[in-house]
């Protein structure tokens, strides 16, 4: 599937995302809901821990892609919410690593909330994928 990063700056790579990407002739769209740092029995993960908590909703955002057919290669958006947006950058090489692994520079938005579904969850990590 064809995809097109457009980024008319380049500041935005050190963080490894693209202000657009655009995608022509995708065969389908898989929409995650936001992925937290939740066991496979709905229980919080890592609290008080943004790196854990970070990796733990990265895990389930790959659980989630691959169930759906599809990996970290084809998401083309990712939405960070945390309730500690210093907390997250201190912690972002987790998610860079990992998108850098796959060739992956999705466009993202990262906003600070007050708080996320449960009060220890730090991350909430939200994607849509294209094939």
């Amino acid at each position: 599937m064809p995809q097109a990063r457009i980024n008319p700056w380049k500041w935005q790579d050190r963080y490894g995302f693209s202000q657009a990407i655009e995608v022509e002739g995708a065969r389908r769209l898989l929409f995650c809901a936001g992925q937290i740092a939740l066991d496979a029995e709905g229980r919080v993960m890592c609290a008080g821990d943004m790196r854990g908590q970070v990796e733990a909703a990265m895990n389930n955002v790959e659980t989630v892609l691959a169930a759906g057919g599809l990996s970290l290669a084809n998401v083309v958006r990712l939405n960070f919410y945390t309730t500690d947006v210093d907390g997250l950058l201190a912690h972002y090489d987790v998610i860079k690593s990992r998108l850098a692994a796959v060739n992956c520079q999705p466009s993202s938005t990262l906003l600070g909330v007050q708080r996320l579904a449960y009060p220890e969850l730090l991350i909430e990590i939200e994607a849509t994928a294209a094939e």
